[in-house]
């Protein structure tokens, strides 16, 4: 199918996969008697079957593109090692504590001024 086509049909697809959204929305309310663990099946079913319709889409289709470099780059990022990451969280908490106490004291400080120029 030439891209022409594919852009002429991509209402039609974004109204199926809306149409089949709000059936799935629809069909748990009607069937709220039925077992929660029946109806999770259910939607997450129709939401695979709805996400599928929508990446047919040509904008479906950058994002999934988009999904996929993304997780090309997560990939590439350098994590920091358990060492790394204690040190790090004991740097910061140290430092909350060295400002806590700073504040703290300048609070206090002004507060005996004002008690003295009050009385």
């Amino acid at each position: 199918m030439s891209d022409a086509a594919t852009s002429r049909l991509d209402p039609l697809k974004w109204g199926v996969a809306l149409a089949l959204v709000a059936a799935g929305i629809v069909g748990n309310s009607y069937y709220a008697d039925q077992s929660l663990l029946y109806r999770v099946i259910a939607l997450l079913l129709v939401a695979v079957v709805a996400g599928w319709v929508a990446s047919t889409t040509e904008r479906g289709g950058a994002f999934w593109q988009l999904v996929k470099g993304s997780r090309t780059e997560i990939r590439k990022v350098v994590w920091p090692t358990r060492q790394e990451t204690t040190q790090t969280t004991l740097i910061v908490v140290v430092f909350l504590i060295i400002m806590a106490m700073i504040l703290w004291a300048i609070d206090s400080l002004l507060g005996w001024l004002v008690s003295m120029v009050i009385g």
